[in-house]
């Protein structure tokens, strides 16, 4: 199957020339687009809320994405990348027509693979030892981390709901069908009744 996808950002652009573009591509080299994708969406929303999203997940082997270039999948070069990760681990391809670029099975979409994949990794390092870092400063700062150690927290599940929880028990509700009710465990009413009673 062959998808030809086109994103635009706004409603005050065209998707006319990118369509053009893969029309003249797909001619020239004899092929046929099974189905267009076309979205208005900023790159920086969610995958999942895009139509590329949906795409991805029914991509199978040897299935080929076609778009003007590279920047029309993501917004930055690590959500790029992690797009054609994915898509040569399911062995789908990738073509663009301004950047020449073709993710295929070659030695060479191989090699970017492994580049994606190292790059991706370092990204998510990076970002794990800037949080480490922070929390270090802070915890030199003198800033307690985290809850008190032994302390319970005092907001609890049900603190929002005392009135609901006292009319149900004063109606007779067992525990274990207050609990059900209101959507929490039964140890949880237990312990809310042992502490506010």
């Amino acid at each position: 199957m062959i998808y030809g996808y086109i994103r635009v950002s706004t409603d005050k652009q065209t998707t006319e020339n990118q369509k053009f573009e893969i029309e003249q591509f797909v001619e020239h080299h004899k092929i046929k687009v099974n189905r267009w994708i076309m979205e208005t969406i900023s790159a920086g929303q969610a995958l999942e809320r895009r139509k590329l999203g949906v795409l991805l997940r029914k991509l199978k082997k040897d299935d080929i994405i076609i778009t003007s270039e590279l920047s029309r999948l993501g917004r930055n070069l690590l959500q790029i990348m992690s797009i054609l990760h994915y898509c040569m681990n399911i062995e789908a391809q990738v073509w663009t027509i301004k950047d020449n670029y073709r993710l295929g099975r070659d030695i060479q979409s191989k090699v970017l693979a492994f580049a994606f994949g190292l790059s991706a990794e370092i990204e998510k390092q990076l970002i794990s030892q800037r949080t480490k870092e922070a929390l270090q400063r802070l915890k030199s700062e003198g800033r307690q981390l985290g809850r008190p150690k032994g302390r319970k927290n005092m907001e609890l599940k049900l603190s929002q709901r005392e009135q609901h929880l006292h009319r149900l028990l004063k109606d007779g509700s067992s525990k274990s069908r207050t609990a059900r009710l209101l959507g929490v465990n039964r140890t949880t009413v237990y312990r809310y009744i042992a502490q506010t009673f």
